[in-house]
């Protein structure tokens, strides 16, 4: 179910919003202070675009 889920996701906006999230990624990756920040969207773009059945933790 979790697959079928995410495939209508991706579908339905996903895929456009992670794109999004890499490419904000990237600019922050431009300068040495926003490094941190930027992989930081790149895990937002991974949970965009397969959001059901990822976990995320708190640390």
């Amino acid at each position: 179910m979790r697959v079928l889920g995410n495939i209508l996701w991706i579908i339905l906006g996903g895929l456009a919003i992670a794109i999004g999230w890499a490419l904000v990624g990237l600019i922050l990756c431009i300068s040495i202070i926003g490094i941190p920040l930027g992989i930081q969207a790149f895990k937002m773009a991974k949970l965009a675009l397969w959001p059901f059945g990822a976990e995320i933790a708190n640390l």
